[in-house]
């Protein structure tokens, strides 16, 4: 039962945070499991950028050295990400409410936001691929805009500055995660 339970949990947060709903974020409370499932939400976002990447990968035969060094590659740079940008946030977010939150309490309602990373496997679909990636860091960014405003308690205007704080630099680090996935072949 217990196990039931966590999986519809998880369900019914993936569910709230791909639509973007601000009630959710708001009433959710800042406990061991909301910690556990925004942390499985971020694992489930980087096992699913990793098989997307893996089947490209295995069809262009990639090597297996290089294929696995590619993988463990993006999946730090996706879990690197969700930390960095979540700090990003903290820190602005100290400077415009000291004290209101703390760094881990953050980590709770972004982990939630990066839902829409879960659906990152689609990029393996052929001439779509970066559409829907794009598609889809739009889609986390819109949610983590709800998430920070919620959770800081700020007015949507100054939850998009904080969230754009962090947004780019993450968006540079996945392109040039990319670049560094197409030429381990040739330093290897």
């Amino acid at each position: 039962m217990k196990g039931e339970d966590s999986i519809a949990g998880l369900r019914a947060t993936l569910w709230n945070a791909l639509s973007l709903n601000a009630n959710f974020y708001e009433k959710t409370p800042y406990t061991r499991r909301t910690k556990r499932i925004a942390l499985t939400i971020v694992i489930l976002a980087t096992v699913s950028r990793v098989l997307g990447s893996a089947v490209i990968l295995l069809i262009n035969r990639t090597e297996l050295s290089v294929l696995l060094l590619a993988l463990w590659i993006d999946a730090l740079a996706l879990v690197g990400g969700y930390y960095f940008w979540t700090f990003t946030i903290f820190k602005i977010g100290q400077w415009l409410k000291p004290g209101h939150v703390s760094y881990g309490e953050l980590l709770v309602p972004i982990g939630f936001a990066y839902a829409p990373q879960v659906l990152n496997f689609l990029t393996l679909i052929p001439l779509l691929g970066e559409g829907i990636e794009r598609i889809l860091a739009v889609w986390s960014l819109l949610s983590v805009i709800v998430a920070v405003r919620q959770g800081l308690d700020i007015k949507t205007r100054w939850a998009v500055l904080i969230c754009f704080a962090g947004w780019p630099l993450i968006q540079i680090a996945i392109g040039f995660v990319k670049v560094i996935k197409q030429l381990l072949p040739q330093w290897l």
